[in-house]
């Protein structure tokens, strides 16, 4: 149905903006009443858009699709021989809903949370019911995310879940119905953020007036809670990963940077006396609370999944003593099956003394007489229909069933239940609302599901006011995921006053006091020094290349000496000048993209999309025929992409452990880069030009012709080079910037005992404080080069290990 073509003069634009806005029949829609009318929570968005031209919505929608792309939210596409990244597939009209209609939602979510609290402590602790059979044994014996090794374990606190969320959608009849249980690690409340901000940019002048409740605040307290189920105040909270090619790796390096916790992988935790340790370049520290975002199952290969790469021995260890409190409990997808949802009636009169007061959708267990039977004699209401669709799960898996449309299809759907009555479950499943979406500047309905997050603080549980909805890609979509062509929504809860501006700070109870310092996780400090490197190491080759393809382009022949021998230097370091950006330079830029992806929590949104750009600059580039001038042109372009990251990144992040590690790891590759250019280009058989091209790979011809009154020369160039304090490209500075990283970092107090990476940097640093230009020989370089590795074995040795 649309709006009544009998609408007010004043409001054409409305009426010209839902002129194709058609719902469909027996299915209920957010946007429009039965009667065709706006719903009121509606109607000022809708006047809103309305007002825009088709060429000021496009912006709009550019600018939130923008701002995605720039904070990198993606989501991992598989195919079916490998796995993509895909720009976040945002709905670009959020799903309105009334706050009244939204605190009856969180009623019944609240109660059906308290419910699964009490479930999932019963059939790990005194199983009464599967002893009063109230629950099947095989439900939770054939379960394999009942795990038995838990059986008797009660989480330290009490509590076996702290964060839940249900999936819902709005039946034929208005009502809304749970279509799922999500209490394993459940996914999508960082989307939520993200959606809210790219939303809210796009109707940036609305939402400021709209009345719509923030997120923050439920995000605060659920930190706070966090925070305090910590056995100390010296232990810390983490967010405990599976690592980066996870599919929603980004959401958990999201919510780390804006909850302000430690993201970790499995590698980086041990157990020590039944205590969960993290490993930092402090040494071993406490985690006594982990808000895990893996699978139980994979948590603890001791125990548990004996092939499992991504856990940690022991962990179920930590947990028995109390060393760690898990978020959500391990075991605690048992949950998540379907088949429980046949038994949540019951179960809630017998566990809380009342209904559901959202019911799931409706669903039987074929496994009993009685339920068989029901399902049996009431096989004729299972029909393919506009209001319910029939699914048959198979051994939990879905199985294809013809429709039930005449008596003699009822009667062999009954047949066939009978027959497999002992495997089944029949699940009648909620046909959705539709919402609107922007579909070529038009709005259409669009089939709709929403996620829900709960989480306990200390007041109890705390519903988000807000959430993550689920668009299917057509009207008639059956499913609504991303992998199948879905899109995502952002979800205002709308009130009818003025709401509060919310914020992750807390209001200030006392003199401000200075937050302790972070710990840095020995994988992160890995990752940050490598990250260093490979970026300087790009720097220095595509720096070599631009100045070897000048010279091709101003010389006669490529057999020219100084050709050659820089030819032959960029093959030895595996970057082929026969190449517009060789193998060698993509390969190590690409290595310095895995390196930031493990620590895409501590990248501030302009670094990692400035290091984006570097990436598909370069993809860009390498393919493109030229030699000479135009590769020098391109190689140039490469090197401001390279120079705007490091600025962003050396300029602006905080000047923690971590920024040190990766300026250690830029100085010391700077070092040995600047050792082999002197091997390379100014030794006593260097050919003609070898000392200008030096300087230049060098950045430092202004420099040297201000230092020095004459023309280059070896001893000019190794002095600048090698020697010169004040030179950022020298040798020198940077064995003296590595020395002050030192002084900073955990055990580096200078007025203790010197510990081996100190003496080893402070003997490599004495040792050319004291050089001159003519003691500098090739064999003292090659020295050089060997005492500046070793310098890197022992930073591994010492902080990553």
């Amino acid at each position: 149905m649309a709006v009544p073509d009998d609408a007010p003069d004043d409001d054409d634009a409305v009426g010209r903006l839902l002129s194709g806005y058609r719902t469909h029949k027996d299915v209920p829609d957010e946007l429009l009443e039965a009667d065709g009318s706006i719903r009121p929570v509606w109607k000022s968005f809708i006047e809103a858009v309305a007002r825009m031209d088709a060429d000021e919505l496009r912006a709009r929608q550019a600018r939130g699709d923008q701002y995605l792309r720039d904070a990198g939210v993606y989501y991992r596409q598989y195919g079916a021989t490998e796995a993509a990244e895909r720009d976040w597939p945002l709905s670009h009209v959020p799903v309105l809903i009334d706050e009244d209609e939204w605190a009856e939602i969180g009623e019944g979510l609240v109660q059906r949370a308290e419910l699964l609290e009490r479930i999932i402590a019963d059939v790990y602790g005194p199983n009464r019911l599967v002893e009063r059979g109230q629950l099947p044994p095989a439900l939770l014996a054939q379960n394999p995310e009942w795990l038995r090794p838990l059986v008797g374990v009660t989480p330290r606190g009490g509590h076996f879940l702290h964060f839940l969320a249900f999936d819902i959608g709005r039946g034929p009849q208005g009502q809304w119905w749970v279509l799922g249980d999500r209490a394993q690690a459940p996914s999508g409340a960082g989307f939520a953020l993200e959606n809210r901000i790219a939303t809210t940019r796009i109707y940036a002048d609305h939402f400021a007036r709209a009345n719509v409740h923030r997120l923050a605040g439920f995000f605060r307290a659920f930190r706070d809670a966090l925070i305090n189920l910590r056995d100390s105040e010296l232990s810390r909270v983490g967010i405990l990963t599976p690592g980066p090619l996870n599919d929603t790796y980004f959401e958990h390096a999201y919510i780390a940077r804006y909850l302000g916790f430690m993201l970790l992988e499995g590698d980086d935790l041990t157990v020590v006396h039944g205590r969960l340790m993290v490993r930092t370049v402090a040494g071993l520290q406490p985690v006594s609370v982990l808000w895990r975002r893996l699978d139980s199952v994979w948590a603890d290969p001791l125990e548990l999944e004996e092939t499992s790469a991504i856990g940690t021995p022991g962990m179920l260890g930590a947990v028995r003593t109390g060393g760690v409190t898990l978020v959500n409990a391990l075991g605690s997808g048992v949950l998540e099956t379907r088949a429980l949802l046949a038994f949540m009636p019951r179960l809630a009169e017998t566990l809380l003394g009342e209904p559901l007061r959202l019911p799931n959708i409706a669903t039987w267990w074929c496994g009993q007489d009685e339920e068989r039977d029901y399902v049996k004699a009431n096989a004729h209401r299972m029909t393919i229909g506009n209001a319910f669709a029939t699914r048959l799960l198979f051994d939990l898996d879905d199985v294809s069933v013809p429709p039930a449309t005449d008596p003699a299809a009822r009667l062999a759907l009954g047949q066939w239940i009978e027959r497999h009555a002992e495997q089944l479950v029949a699940q009648e499943t909620v046909t959705l609302s539709t919402t609107p979406a922007l579909d070529d500047g038009r709005l259409v309905p669009r089939p709709m599901s929403l996620r829900v997050f709960l989480a306990r603080t200390r007041d109890g549980w705390s519903i988000m006011p807000g959430g993550f909805a689920r668009i299917g890609p057509a009207s008639d979509a059956v499913t609504l995921t991303m992998q199948n062509g879905g899109s995502a929504a952002d979800v205002w809860v709308v009130s009818k006053s003025d709401v509060a501006t919310e914020s992750m700070l807390a209001s200030p109870t006392g003199p401000y006091l200075r937050q302790q310092q972070s710990m840095l996780p020995s994988r992160a400090a890995d990752s940050l020094y490598w990250l260093g490197r490979y970026v300087e190491r790009a720097e220095y080759r595509v720096r070599l290349l631009r100045a070897h393809h000048v010279r091709v382009s101003e010389s006669i022949s490529e057999d020219m000496p100084l050709l050659r021998r820089s030819a032959e230097y960029l093959t030895w370091l595996g970057s082929d000048p026969s190449q517009p950006i060789p193998d060698g330079v993509r390969s190590t830029l690409e290595s310095a993209a895995r390196a930031a992806s493990n620590v895409r929590d501590r990248f501030s949104v302009d670094g990692w999309t400035a290091l984006d750009e570097l990436s598909k600059t370069v993809q860009k580039l390498a393919d493109r025929p030229g030699f000479g001038d135009d590769t020098a042109r391109a190689l140039s372009l490469i090197l401001r992409n390279l120079s705007g990251f490091t600025g962003l990144v050396y300029d602006n992040m905080y000047r923690f452990s971590g920024w040190r590690f990766m300026s250690i790891g830029r100085s010391l590759e700077r070092a040995l880069s600047l050792t082999g250019l002197l091997s390379q280009f100014a030794d006593e058989d260097a050919p003609d030009g070898a000392l200008d091209l030096a300087v230049e790979v060098a950045d430092s011809e202004m420099s040297h012709r201000r230092r020095y009154a004459v023309s280059t020369n070896r001893a000019t160039v190794v002095d600048l080079l090698a020697l010169d304090p004040l030179n950022p490209r020298s040798i020198i500075y940077q064995l003296n910037e590595i020395w002050s990283h030192l002084g900073y970092l955990p055990g580096g107090e200078t007025t203790r005992q010197l510990s081996p990476l100190q003496r080893a940097a402070l003997q490599t640093r004495t040792n050319v404080a004291v050089q001159t230009p003519e003691g500098l020989d090739q064999t003292a370089l090659s020295e050089l080069e060997g005492d500046i590795a070793t310098m890197s074995d022992l930073v591994g040795e010492t902080y990553f290990r």
